[in-house]
């Protein structure tokens, strides 16, 4: 379980005064679920994300997983970005072996593991290329088969499909599913999308921004195995209500004077 207690972050600026981005922030992740953090621009998400993930120390407050604090990057969490941050010197397979290198897993077991996860995402054929002899769509599956290979058992996924042309990203929503069902995991992923929170979430966690704080926990109560129907949920009145309420939620926070 993620739990945040009370963070407030504020980024240093040199001879100005300190810009607040969050503002006792407080929420929890159950074990095997998927949130999803929601809300405009300069909120604080990402930052939230990478303060989850230790690579950002707060100003205030608490971050545990699994009941211990957190205080720098773990096994137990792999980031996804938005940019592919692939190597572009090395293959897909070496990319992927790339982050098992810096937790000092030995060659012979780097591989296999690296291998596995490229299977995980289908792209086991493409393990030879380099990036820029992939897709847009592949590259993120890299990215997402790099995270996997380290066997977290947290997903942190900063807007992951946000550069992909609209088709790709739901194919792509599709697949993290289709591996998520394979495989339990708990996520927790960024997005400016609303219908890409709504499909994809157990629950939708919505920001106001200057500073970011939490105007609305969301749960999603839509049929599991989504994957399977995906046209036929995104059409159900469900699905159009929880997006029209959190539209309408998103809408009056951006016509507040700033």
């Amino acid at each position: 379980m993620i739990e945040v207690r009370n963070i407030t972050h504020r980024f240093q600026n040199t001879g100005r005064a300190a810009l607040p981005v969050l503002d006792d922030v407080s929420m929890t992740v159950e074990p095997g679920t998927f949130v999803s953090l929601l809300g405009p621009s300069g909120c604080g998400k990402t930052t939230l994300l990478r303060i989850i993930d230790g690579l950002v120390q707060p100003t205030s407050g608490q971050i545990f997983v699994d009941g211990v604090e957190i205080r720098k990057p773990g096994l137990d969490r792999a980031m996804v970005f938005q940019e592919f941050n692939l190597l572009p010197w090395r293959t897909a397979l070496n990319n992927i072996e790339f982050a098992l290198e810096l937790h000092g897993v030995s060659g012979v077991e780097r591989r296999d593991r690296a291998h596995e996860a490229l299977q995980r995402v289908g792209l086991e054929k493409f393990a030879t290329y380099y990036p820029h002899q992939l897709s847009g769509g592949m590259k993120q599956r890299i990215g997402l088969a790099r995270a996997l290979s380290t066997n977290p058992r947290y997903l942190l996924m900063d807007e992951p499909f946000g550069a992909l042309d609209p088709l790709v990203r739901e194919i792509m929503q599709i697949d993290l599913l289709k591996l998520l069902d394979a495989e339990k995991r708990t996520i927790v992923f960024v997005t400016h999308s609303v219908d890409e929170a709504v499909f994809l979430s157990d629950r939708v966690i919505m920001f106001r921004a200057n500073p970011g704080s939490i105007l609305k926990t969301l749960d999603i109560d839509l049929p599991p195995r989504r994957f399977e129907n995906d046209e036929e949920i995104k059409a159900s009145s469900a699905f159009v209500g929880y997006r029209n309420m959190i539209w309408h939620l998103l809408k009056e926070q951006l016509r507040r004077p700033a």
